[in-house]
């Protein structure tokens, strides 16, 4: 059984699917290695962590490191949080039907949390039925093209929903845990893992994703997750109302942050975004100017071509011409 002394106050278990996100799992158990102890010597006085297992098997990460199980399912004790780690998008739950069954069984009265592309592991065994979650932006559109009835939240570093804990993965991992350390230890213990791991102060769940790069330099964190919400709603722009919506603050203060932190509207934002995502699809596929189009939420091939030419003056048969002839260049 996991030790049990006077003095634990946080105890989790992790359990990790197969060709898991390692940078996700080591941000996250080396906050509790080093809010565990003093200094960094790594004794759990006051955390305690297991990578649980039916088989003690190595399980090997994305990047081909493994790790080695230190308790089984039979032998496991009683945790305040069970952590799911994800990793390599798959077809299916890379947890085996055994890992599966005991996540059920422990998720009636253990908070549950996943971490990168976790959060499909739980959602695919109906565990985060009628939860809010959390998922990175890069696999927003993945989340939706396999569950079609959720919306996830994927402007966010990590999402907290009562007993359901979610994470985009990254750096985020150290942040969740970090909160969790705070929870249960203490505020200075959660700033000194990440100060020692030389990551900035905690960051509330709220804080924005770092997102796909774009043109712009926001420096605003609201303009941030207005502007990732955008990004995963280019084939569909979403009116600029229900954007502010999401946000929690009207269309008017919309405006006015994004003129204050970018110089421009949310309006001129958007259509750069959309404009940005053609131009690169024109530049590295052949796939037809309609299609792309229709793909960056313009009405037809006519439509992008005139919103083209007004902006930079180029239609999308020039600019693919012209990156063609750039590219073989010598």
């Amino acid at each position: 059984m996991p030790e049990q002394s006077s003095t634990m106050r946080l105890r989790v278990g992790f359990l990790l699917a197969d060709d898991f996100t390692l940078s996700a799992f080591a941000n996250f158990v080396d906050v509790l290695r080093l809010a565990a102890d003093d200094a960094d010597r790594s004794r759990p006085i006051l955390c305690n962590w297991d990578v649980l297992s039916d088989r003690m098997d190595t399980i090997r990460s994305s990047c081909g490191v493994r790790v080695q199980p230190n308790r089984s399912l039979r032998e496991a004790g009683n945790y305040d949080y069970l952590v799911v780690v994800g990793g390599v998008m798959r077809d299916t739950a890379r947890l085996n039907a055994h890992m599966l069954r005991f996540l059920h069984e422990k998720a009636i009265r253990t908070p549950l949390v996943g971490l990168c592309t976790g959060v499909f592991i739980l959602q695919e065994a109906g565990l985060l039925k009628g939860y809010r979650c959390c998922v990175s932006w890069f696999h927003h559109q993945d989340f939706i093209d396999r569950f079609d009835t959720e919306r996830p939240i994927s402007d966010q570093i990590f999402v907290v929903d009562r007993d359901r804990l979610t994470c985009s993965g990254g750096q985020g991992a150290a942040h969740l845990a970090a909160f969790l350390v705070a929870r249960h230890i203490g505020q200075s213990a959660a700033i000194k893992s990440l100060n020692i791991m030389m990551i900035d102060d905690a960051q509330a769940g709220e804080r924005p994703q770092p997102g796909a790069r774009t043109g712009h330099n926001p420096t605003d964190a609201l303009v941030k997750r207005a502007l990732l919400l955008m990004q995963q709603n280019i084939q569909t722009p979403l009116p600029l109302g229900r954007v502010a919506a999401h946000l929690a603050i009207s269309r008017r203060t919309l405006e006015r942050r994004f003129l204050a932190d970018i110089g421009q509207s949310p309006g001129q934002a958007y259509l750069g975004l959309r404009l940005e995502r053609a131009l690169h699809t024109l530049r590295t596929t052949q796939r037809p100017v309609t299609e792309i189009a229709l793909s960056c939420g313009f009405c037809d091939a006519p439509h992008l071509a005139r919103t083209l030419r007004a902006e930079h003056g180029i239609t999308p048969a020039q600019y693919r011409r012209g990156s063609h002839q750039a590219s073989r260049a010598p």
